[in-house]
């Protein structure tokens, strides 16, 4: 845990700001974006790209190797008096491989810094899907425990039925409506705790932690109100920001310097180098070879063709990329307003039946309501409070899914107002 918490204070990414992680705490939704990172087990093998991305750049700035070449010619036969074996021996080496080897290198580097951003957007993928599912996972814990104060007041008010059927005071008819709400409570409930189990198993695959682990939250964790977005467009400076956009241009780039390779490489094939041979007559001479390779058949056309189609190839893609964000960033941004608007009125809904339930009480210690429709009207105050939950943790997701299509971290001048949520019984949920 320690070296977990060092390397969350020394994280470098282009997004991703260090975290000082406190187990005492809880997990906070930032907490989790920087955990999974460091350990989920899915980025090791893209990192592992980075090395072959290395590799690839030493390998493109080698230059060829020279070659030696030994000639032997041996006098079997005809007038072999005073002859001598004849020898050749040649150092030629590829003067061409000179042209292209800027552009190499050009396209190697730019390889390279296309597979760390590459990676540095796998890894900002990682993060934001572990801090979505800790808003889920808090939201559903939230609901939980909203809902189980109603299944522990559901039992007592089933307790007091049947005493008050056995005393004639209700009928079996109101026993099996009473019987029927808490078998709804508990089928509601049951389903919340398996999308609950569902999503702390999520989270834990996305931190790279065994499914035995124990999660506990950040109690410090709150969840929007509202989401206010700021004025100016999101979209602004997005091709400069999001990390798989400057990806794609890096590795355009890179795919322009195979272009530019391929035609260069239609240059001929020099090789030059020292010759030194003795001929049978004892006659030794020394100069130079030089062998020049004839473009008749192929002039490198069929790679300049291949390489220039994987170039608009690789055009479209970020075209098509670019549109796309643009799309989800609009998707996303009408879900928050919407959200913003479905939250309010939730919540005025919440606050009417809250004044709706204080008069039933008051009336109820009057002796002029009825205790049912009481804890009825109160269990529709819950379910209220419920649905203003979830809608927050949707907002909650809507918001982390716009850092994740925007590339920002936070959303600038966003205001993520929180409220409580207070029940009548004491116990609040953020």
């Amino acid at each position: 845990m320690a070296q977990v918490q060092a390397l969350a204070r020394e994280i470098k990414h282009p997004i991703l700001h260090p975290v000082e992680l406190k187990a005492d705490e809880g997990l906070s939704p930032d907490g989790a974006a920087v955990l999974a990172v460091l350990l989920n087990p899915s980025l090791r093998a893209v990192r592992a790209q980075r090395a072959l991305s290395g590799a690839q750049v030493l390998d493109a700035g080698l230059l060829p190797n020279p070659e030696l070449t030994y000639s032997l010619d041996v006098p079997i036969g005809g007038d072999t008096a005073g002859r001598v074996n004849a020898f050749g021996l040649g150092l030629n080496w590829n003067v061409t491989s000179l042209i292209s080897r800027t552009s190499r290198v050009w396209e190697a580097k730019a390889h390279s810094e296309a597979i760390d951003l590459d990676i540095a957007w796998h890894e900002w993928q990682v993060a934001q899907g572990a801090k979505a599912a800790v808003y889920q996972l808090w939201s559903l814990q939230s609901q939980i425990g909203l809902l189980e104060q109603v299944r522990q007041q559901m039992v007592e008010n089933l307790d007091h039925v049947r005493k008050a059927v056995s005393n004639g005071f209700m009928t079996a008819s109101d026993l099996n409506s009473v019987q029927t709400a808490n078998s709804s409570v508990n089928e509601r409930l049951l389903s919340l705790e398996k999308q609950a189990d569902q999503q702390r198993l999520k989270l834990l695959r996305l931190l790279g932690l065994p499914t035995d682990s124990q999660i506990r939250l950040s109690k410090n964790l709150h969840l929007p109100s509202r989401i206010i977005l700021p004025n100016t467009s999101l979209m602004d400076g997005l091709e400069q920001r999001r990390l798989d956009l400057l990806a794609l241009h890096h590795e355009y780039d890179s795919q322009e310097a195979r272009v530019r390779a391929a035609v260069l490489e239609q240059f001929p094939r020099i090789s030059v180098g020292p010759t030194i041979n003795r001929d049978t007559d004892n006659l030794r001479t020394t100069g130079f070879s030089l062998s020049i390779e004839l473009p008749i058949f192929n002039r490198g056309q069929g790679k300049i063709a291949v390489e220039r189609a994987t170039r608009k190839k690789l055009y479209d893609e970020y075209i098509t990329r670019v549109f796309e964000t643009h799309s989800d960033i609009e998707q996303v941004e009408s879900g928050i307003r919407f959200l913003n608007e479905q939250i309010a009125a939730a919540q005025a809904t919440e606050t009417d039946l809250r004044k709706l339930v204080e008069n039933y009480r008051a009336a109820l210690t009057d002796g002029r309501a009825i205790a049912l429709v009481y804890y009825r009207t109160w269990t529709d105050l819950i379910d209220a409070q419920i649905k203003v939950v979830d809608l927050k943790g949707q907002l909650a997701q809507a918001v982390v899914a716009l850092e994740l299509a925007t590339g920002f971290y936070k959303i600038p001048e966003a205001d993520q107002s929180s409220e409580t949520v207070s029940t009548e019984f004491g116990v609040e949920k953020k």
